[in-house]
């Protein structure tokens, strides 16, 4: 995996205006409580990759995001990904993090939104309705922010989907097991959504029953 993030991924950094969250209705008791499809759901793998306990790794083609853990075993979660055209690959690190982080829309966001008839607010702070989730941790490349971000989401239903701008989505409860785990400078490596190379960067064996069991 090259250090160098893709040229899609600084064409789409370059145009910031449409990578923070993705738009998300208000939340409720139903919303809240659909899932995603069972195979994106937490679990313990048996894990093969030449990486660092510690590292997260984001297959964006099969929607999984790998905590290396060591010892050929992985914490996997589901995610939801970039929409056609806002995919993505480089390897950049975990800047820094927040709890139940605010959101602030760029300007030209919400021009384009008020030009569809939708009316966003200038900021949001962070609550169960926020487009960001209960957690946030804010990937950087060169100590500077690349506008993406591991986050939660109020639409847990569109995990394993290509729905967002670019970020990367989690359940609220799957970012927030992360976020316990995951230090500031975590090195993050994100395939891309051809999914080239990562067969050479990790092998997948599947689910580690005791680990899952005993193992949280």
């Amino acid at each position: 995996m090259s250090n160098r993030i893709s040229r899609r991924f600084m064409l789409t950094a370059g145009a910031s205006a449409i990578l923070l969250a993705p738009l998300a209705e208000p939340a409720s008791a139903q919303t809240q409580s659909k899932k995603p499809k069972s195979k994106y759901w937490r679990k313990k793998v048996r894990f093969q990759t030449n990486e660092k306990p510690g590292t997260i790794i984001v297959d964006t083609n099969t929607k999984y995001l790998y905590y290396v853990e060591g010892n050929n075993r992985a914490t996997r979660y589901g995610v939801g990904v970039g929409r056609e055209g806002f995919g993505w690959s480089g390897t950049v690190k975990v800047g820094r993090k927040a709890e139940w982080p605010s959101w602030r829309p760029p300007a030209t966001m919400i021009a384009r939104e008020r030009r569809k008839g939708r009316i966003l607010p200038a900021y949001m702070k962070g609550g169960p309705n926020n487009p960001l989730g209960a957690r946030a941790l804010y990937l950087y490349r060169g100590g500077r922010d690349t506008i993406f971000r591991i986050h939660g989401t109020n639409q847990p239903w569109t995990i394993g989907q290509n729905m967002s701008s670019g970020c990367i989505r989690m359940m609220n409860k799957d970012v927030e097991h992360l976020y316990k785990r995951a230090d500031v400078g975590s090195k993050v490596i994100v395939i891309g959504p051809s999914g080239r190379g990562a067969d050479k960067l990790y092998t997948d064996r599947g689910q580690d029953l005791l680990g899952s069991i005993f193992g949280g």
